[in-house]
């Protein structure tokens, strides 16, 4: 007969299991591990992508154009980079002295106007099949951080291979590679998820190698045929995460001193960026971090700018003369943590949103703005070994379309994917088995080396 199980088995065992229902939307953690076993692969770089959700105006970021017609040209004036011949928006002084660190892609375009399914081309490197005028379309494939959480698999050390902050991007989901791929959501990076606090926390769970005990002891109680005898290597790995001081240290803020915490700014972008940094420098393999509310206000909802409306009670440059701060304070620190911290190779930050802005300057008797322009946008890029001080490709003197080096969304996800060191040819099959491309198109921004 076995032997009766301990006191406390089922309730560390529904404490266990609670915490990761809590985490991957109802799915246990052994599950999540059990899915990703088939890819062992040991990951040595990672992507930080700053999502700028809604859509900012490039004539307003990184491709002003101070000689257009006065319909045309930016509201605010240009400033020069550390690089001659680059200049960018005069309300990104810091980002202008580290622009040999970065590099500008000012030539992208696609022919989506419409913002989820934008969204979707930017990140999966698919076009949806139905458009949706309505922007409410989510992905009928995964982006490229559920893609890379399915291929590279586990991380040794047992953290997300994909976390979201404040969340994953809303338009895109992880479809066929399954939902244990999807992000791993970290609302607020000033407070760890609940349950990491496991990890430091001997008086809840004791001692380590008595948990593994009782995890050991459960699986043959609760299952003498053997069925999770299989998995087990699956439950373990599980309960690293939950008890792992290296993945409860990633995301604790508090390591860090209070001047780098200044320095990244005390707000969600700022504190967003400094998580992004400690997660991928410990080996997350893609950390979104989606620049929309730093503070309350109309003025952070989205970068969705166009006129003054009932909707959006403001003005265009307003907004942006809000925001634009705010954003060149997190960026900046990131670049220069990265660089600073000699992870330039290891981590690729990826500026970008799923479209630019019309650049012809619309208007109504209480302001102006812009509309949604897929046309031609920017994006920039930072650290992962790339050529940087350069700006790469041209649009023509109104912004309107791209003039030299013409590039894709698609190149853009090629250039993201070969730093992950995955195969964009690679199938993937879909849930009837229909074997699907990594990245159907596109190659490596060639420049960018």
């Amino acid at each position: 007969m076995l032997p009766t199980p301990p006191a406390r088995a089922p309730r560390a065992r529904r404490d266990f299991l609670k915490a990761g229902a809590l985490v991957f939307g109802g799915l246990t953690l052994t599950d999540v591990f059990a899915a990703r076993a088939a890819s062992g692969a040991t990951r040595d770089t990672s992507v930080i992508l700053i999502f700028l959700s809604g859509g900012p105006s490039h004539l307003e970021t990184y491709d002003l154009k101070p000689d257009a017609p006065v319909a045309y040209r930016s509201v605010f004036g240009p400033v020069r980079t550390n690089v001659p011949g680059i200049n960018i928006c005069e309300l990104f002084p810091r980002q202008a002295k580290l622009a040999d660190k970065f590099a500008l892609v000012r030539s992208l375009n696609h022919d989506v106007n419409i913002h989820s399914d934008g969204g979707i081309v930017v990140l999966t490197g698919k076009k949806p099949t139905v458009p949706d005028p309505l922007s409410q379309s989510k992905s009928e494939h995964p982006d490229f951080g559920s893609v890379a959480s399915f291929v590279r698999g586990p991380h040794r050390d047992a953290l997300p291979a994909y976390v979201g902050i404040p969340s994953g991007t809303y338009m895109t989901r992880p479809t066929y590679v399954g939902q244990q791929h999807g992000a791993f959501a970290v609302n607020n990076p000033n407070f760890p998820p609940p349950f990491l606090s496991l990890g430091g926390n001997s008086g809840r769970l004791n001692d380590r190698k008595k948990l593994l005990g009782d995890l050991d002891t459960m699986r043959r109680d609760f299952d003498a045929s053997g069925k999770l005898a299989t998995s087990d290597t699956h439950t373990r790995q599980a309960f690293e995460l939950l008890s792992s001081k290296k993945v409860a240290d990633a995301f604790d803020l508090n390591r860090e001193s209070d001047k780098t915490r200044d320095r990244y700014g005390r707000h969600l972008w700022g504190q967003g960026c400094l998580l992004a940094r400690r997660l991928a420098a410990a080996g997350t393999s893609v950390v979104s971090v989606t620049f929309n509310t730093p503070q309350n206000g109309p003025e952070f909802t989205n970068w969705d700018d166009h006129i003054l409306n009932a909707n959006r009670p403001g003005h265009f440059a307003g907004y942006m003369k809000t925001r634009l701060p705010y954003m060149d304070e997190a960026l900046s620190a990131l670049i220069e943590d990265v660089y600073a911290r000699d992870l330039d190779k290891q981590i690729l930050v990826v500026v970008v949103g799923e479209f630019g802005r019309t650049p012809r300057l619309s208007s109504n008797a209480s302001g102006t703005g812009r509309d949604h322009w897929p046309q031609a946008y920017s994006a920039l890029l930072s650290g992962g070994g790339l050529k940087t001080g350069q700006a790469i490709g041209a649009t023509n003197v109104r912004g309107e379309f791209p003039s030299q080096k013409p590039y894709s969304p698609y190149d853009l996800l090629a250039t993201v994917y070969k730093h992950l060191g995955i195969d964009r040819h690679k199938p993937l099959y879909d849930a009837t088995g229909k074997p699907v491309a990594v990245l159907p198109d596109g190659e490596p921004i060639a420049e960018l080396g």
